[in-house]
């Protein structure tokens, strides 16, 4: 199966509102990065067990390991999860940025060095979602 039809199907498989807002976002991240590389990650380790929710990747960086080793990785991620959507934006050099740029002005959500985390789209401005996830964009 292609990337882009376990996106779809992960898409699908997920409640009605969670599906069009997950849908929505989807469309999003595609303009905000076109042409970029697609990923879907199952949320499954080697052995099959689940370790993390599945997520639906854009773009490429490389992840620098301190034992020396690196490996390819989305830059931009999106997930649902228990209580919402999470949006992961990688590789940002600065773990205080997007809590200090972002947090007073996106609304409802909780942000960490990489992740904002939001129960629905109702609840933030989108705007200044996509402003986020442009501003990872454009690390690479």
């Amino acid at each position: 199966m292609n990337i882009e039809s376990q996106i779809a199907d992960y898409i699908v498989s997920q409640t009605e509102a969670k599906r069009i807002e997950l849908q929505q976002l989807h469309e999003l991240m595609l303009q905000a990065s076109p042409g970029c590389k697609m990923w879907f990650l199952d949320g499954k380790d080697e052995t099959g067990k689940v370790v993390t929710n599945p997520n639906i990747g854009y773009g490429s960086y490389t992840i620098n390991y301190a034992n020396g080793t690196s490996r390819e990785f989305y830059r931009i991620g999106l997930s649902a999860n228990t209580t919402g959507i999470s949006v992961y934006i990688m590789g940002i050099p600065d773990k205080n940025y997007l809590p200090q740029t972002y947090g007073t002005r996106i609304g409802k959500a909780k942000i960490t060095g990489y992740c904002i985390k939001f129960k629905s789209l109702k609840d933030i401005n989108l705007d200044v979602l996509m402003e986020a996830v442009g501003y990872g964009v454009g690390l690479g």
